[in-house]
């Protein structure tokens, strides 16, 4: 069963995406592996019937983005989706100032969530005790921001590039043009593409990044442009799903690949821990199908998941 990477429109939560997928597919078996906030777009990567299965493999897949970060305004959301609580003048930046900036946030780091998040502490989510006008403690978490760079400074986010080179997501003159929640006012804005690892906020780093400039900031438009192997130049509309090919599970895993012979895929198969020289995690297949996801450690391979 398919592995299917949708462009998410705006407004639309993840979980809409969901159910709009189990309409359209005929099963109530559809997952996906990472949420992308109402006000964003792009990626979101669904695993239908038993592709369900890979969801717990792709949760930690590195994801791209392009974000536009709005100086000078605060939100309590920390997003477009308002209202602005707090402004401050933005002084004159230089593209230098600001690399050196968003260079300091490259590397493993603490982040602190935003209110506005699906976290739970204690049975109750942030964002419902956000909503009804309290605050959790939310504490850091580790996350990795493996590259950030500036493609420009623009006047306000409407000024700022809509429209990208499909191959590169960088900006062009005729391409792929994104759709962005209405701005909340014309504030200087950051243009920056960003490669990060599992469970990293961008508004959080919108929030964190304005503070690092010393003004209040929010993000004003959010586009993921790669999930794990799943790129929005080959992502299906959401209309489309119905009849949406996708992949099957094994392309969809991105692990190196151990070709068994008949004896390793049974003792696997078997929970059985056979002697093998790999070390990390390794697809294994027997005759190009998936028999199972596996840990080594240079001397045994231990089954994480295994398929029938």
């Amino acid at each position: 069963m398919p592995v299917i990477a949708v462009d998410k429109p705006l407004t639309l939560t993840s979980h809409d995406v969901v159910n709009r997928a189990r309409r359209a597919r005929g099963t109530r078996r559809v997952g996906h592996t990472g949420t992308l906030d109402p006000l964003a777009t792009g990626v979101l990567v669904l695993c239908v019937d038993d592709s369900t299965k890979v969801v717990q493999f792709m949760e930690a897949d590195s994801k791209d983005y392009l974000a536009w970060i709005s100086l000078g305004a605060s939100t309590p959301t920390l997003d477009a989706e308002g209202p602005v609580e707090e402004t401050a003048p933005v002084p004159p930046l230089t593209e230098a100032e600001v690399k050196a900036v968003l260079a300091g946030f490259v590397g493993p780091q603490a982040q602190v969530p935003p209110q506005y998040s699906a976290i739970q502490v204690g049975g109750q989510r942030a964002y419902a005790v956000a909503r009804a006008g309290g605050a959790l403690d939310l504490p850091a978490r580790s996350i990795v921001i493996h590259e950030l760079e500036l493609l420009g400074i623009f006047p306000s986010v409407q000024a700022a590039p809509h429209t990208f080179d499909p191959q590169t997501w960088r900006s062009a003159q005729a391409g792929h043009t994104v759709t962005l929640p209405d701005a909340l006012g014309e504030f200087p804005t950051l243009l920056v593409w960003a490669r990060v690892g599992s469970g990293t906020y961008l508004r959080s780093l919108a929030r964190d990044v304005g503070a690092a400039l010393g003004v209040p900031a929010h993000l004003a438009g959010l586009v993921r442009t790669r999930v794990g192997r799943y790129d929005l130049k080959d992502a299906v509309p959401l209309d489309d799903l119905a009849g949406a090919e996708g992949l099957p599970d094994l392309a969809a895993l991105d692990f190196p690949v151990i070709e068994a012979d008949e004896r390793l895929a049974r003792e696997l198969r078997q929970g059985k821990r056979p002697t093998h020289e790999g070390a990390g995690r390794f697809v294994v297949t027997l005759d190009g199908a998936l028999v199972a996801v596996v840990d080594g450690d240079g001397e045994k391979l231990k089954v994480v998941r295994a398929w029938a």
